[in-house]
């Protein structure tokens, strides 16, 4: 899956055009998500030096991203300028969506499990209503 993701206010806090602190878990989450073999995209405001210094954050954390503000790395941005600017993410990872930015753990949990929000809610609201499954015998 592709994946979108902002930088500021969702893999760090507000502090534009500086760098804020870490979102806690943030890191750790995209690093686990490139290990399940997901495309990230960094998608930021930021341009120039202000992008360098972020996506040179990321990469001190061990977080390198498949694409920054564009498709795909090989993508010639300056020759597209015409054409729309949408990213052909499969995901966005944004703290502007609506609802706002769910924690880091979240995020992971449902993109590994492939849950939407609204099960990842009624499971904490109803956990007695969810179906455990048995585990296996090899996860004993």
């Amino acid at each position: 899956m592709t994946i979108a993701v902002d930088f500021d206010g969702t893999i760090v806090t507000h502090r534009y055009p500086d760098i804020g602190e870490e979102i806690p878990f943030a890191t750790d989450t995209l690093k686990m998500l490139i290990a399940d073999h997901h495309r990230l995209i960094l998608w930021s405001v930021r341009e120039g030096e202000l992008l360098d210094a972020a996506v040179e954050w990321c990469r001190k954390r061990g977080v390198e991203f498949y694409a920054v503000n564009r498709d795909y790395p090989e993508e010639d941005v300056e020759k597209n300028r015409h054409f729309s600017r949408k990213l052909k993410a499969d995901m966005f990872i944004d703290d502007r969506n609506l609802g706002g930015l769910p924690d880091w753990g979240t995020i992971y949990t449902m993109i590994h499990d492939h849950k939407t929000m609204e099960e990842v809610l009624m499971e904490e609201l109803n956990p007695q209503q969810v179906v455990k499954r048995k585990k296996k015998w090899w996860q004993i």
